[in-house]
């Protein structure tokens, strides 16, 4: 690995982190994982997370069989093409793999996907035994490229140099380093943007699409969620990138603004509020008064449509209280959309959230919201019990918190099977929290067992 790569990543530039903070170190970035603990996913994990959504490409694992394992199909990002990136492709080291080296083999693996699969390009990954034992994946990923006629692409994001996130901006290093910028774009249209860290889970970037077709705003490249291999070689000709998740690949929206000079602005798509500032920001930063004002009219036209479909499931969220419990963008922007629907958050995570998204946390909540720091099923059933919340908003993995302290819960991380962004996510949204919160089976969860009533 190259040390001086890693230490550039932890202290990202453009990260808030690093902001107003002098010469003080960054320990939110630089934190490594601690043996035993839940970190929320490795490197590899991040690394995955963020290029496995392009769906004409092969990724290959390059380790034991289990890394592959563990991490395959755990995300629920949808394709409008090509179906190849859900299958798991993995060279499955042995021992005597990693005695000898496993170098001839991952060579071998990667030929026999290119003459089997026709892959657009294959993604290689590096995991934490061939880079203990140094297995140079580099050369053989270029003598491979070479020798097959194919982009084959190294991730170098083994899972012990640190957390998910820092996988996330290595796995946009290697678009960075291999991809971006090798391709010519089909004809160019007036306004022209990229998205960038927005993985379409649960087909939900397909609510937001339409939004910018109508306005005239061509979608160049989307990084990486229902993406070509190819459409991500031209991204660098984009007019403007959207950083939909700062904190994931922040790295990337910097940089081709220092390579290529292409701006860029940090938006959210859930929550009413939000989307439409989100399409005013664009608006503004093109500067086309006839742009200005489609976006307006557009706003209004939608907006008119949502109100009226919204009307009945806000009557029964009014008032309702929640904690949220994730991460990222969805700390504050879930807020923004649940407050939208007339839904009080009275405490939420921002254990893996910047120091802006922290402060726009505070500035949502107001002085009685509570915010978790560390976490964990015992803490949580405190929090719900002490604001006597109606429900958990949460990852998969907490849903048996949420089933211990009676309440109802809804998943909101990668797992979800439903879209919240955009107009069409919003009015989902209500939906599932209203089946959620007024399932008759909360009622008979929370009466006493037979064996605990007293009989006289």
């Amino acid at each position: 690995m190259q040390t001086a790569r890693i230490n550039q990543l932890l202290t990202e530039p453009a990260c808030a982190h690093n902001h107003h903070h002098g010469d003080k170190k960054n320990r939110s970035c630089s934190q490594q994982a601690k043996p035993g603990t839940a970190q929320g996913g490795c490197a590899f994990d991040g690394a995955s997370i963020t290029l496995v959504p392009i769906t004409d490409a092969a990724h290959l694992v390059h380790g034991p069989i289990a890394c592959a394992g563990n991490s395959w199909g755990g995300r629920g990002s949808l394709s409008s093409g090509s179906l190849l990136f859900k299958t798991g492709f993995t060279t499955d080291l042995s021992e005597q793999d990693i005695i000898m080296g496993g170098e001839k083999r991952l060579y071998r693996s990667i030929a026999e996907i290119a003459q089997n699969y026709s892959p657009a390009a294959i993604f290689v990954y590096c995991t934490c035994v061939p880079a203990l034992t140094g297995d140079d994946i580099e050369t053989v990923c270029k003598t491979a490229r070479d020798k097959l006629q194919l982009p084959v692409i190294p991730v170098q994001a083994p899972g012990f140099v640190g957390s998910k996130n820092l996988g996330n901006r290595l796995a946009g290093e290697a678009l960075l380093d291999y991809v971006i910028g090798t391709g010519e774009p089909p004809p160019l249209g007036k306004y022209v943007i990229n998205l960038i860290g927005e993985y379409n889970i649960a087909g939900e970037m397909w609510n937001v699409l339409p939004l910018f077709a109508k306005l005239g705003i061509q979608v160049l490249s989307k990084i990486t969620g229902d993406a070509c291999y190819r459409e991500i070689t031209y991204a660098h000709h984009a007019h403007l990138n959207l950083v939909i998740c700062a904190k994931a690949l922040l790295n990337v929206a910097r940089k081709m603004e220092e390579r290529y000079g292409i701006p860029y602005l940090e938006c959210s798509f859930y929550g009413i509020s939000d989307l439409n500032q989100c399409l005013r920001q664009v608006a503004r930063h093109f500067g086309d008064p006839e742009l200005i004002h489609q976006v307006e009219v557009l706003i209004a036209a939608e907006t008119e449509v949502l109100e009226v479909a919204l009307a009945p499931y806000r009557a029964k969220l009014q008032g309702k209280r929640v904690v949220l419990y994730t991460g990222g963008v969805k700390s504050w922007s879930v807020i923004s959309a649940a407050q939208d629907l007339g839904i009080k958050v009275v405490a939420t995570s921002t254990k893996k959230s910047t120091a802006e998204d922290k402060a726009r946390i505070k500035e949502l909540l107001g002085k009685d919201g509570t915010t978790i720091e560390g976490g964990g099923a015992q803490e949580l059933l405190d929090i719900i019990k002490r604001t006597k919340a109606d429900m958990l908003i949460a990852g998969g993995r907490n849903q048996y918190t949420a089933l211990k302290a009676g309440i109802p819960f809804l998943d909101i991380n990668q797992e979800r099977h439903k879209g919240y962004a955009g107009y069409k996510g919003i009015l989902t949204l209500a939906q599932e929290l209203t089946h959620a919160l007024y399932s008759p089976i909360w009622a008979q969860i929370r009466q006493p067992a037979p064996w605990e009533v007293c009989h006289e």
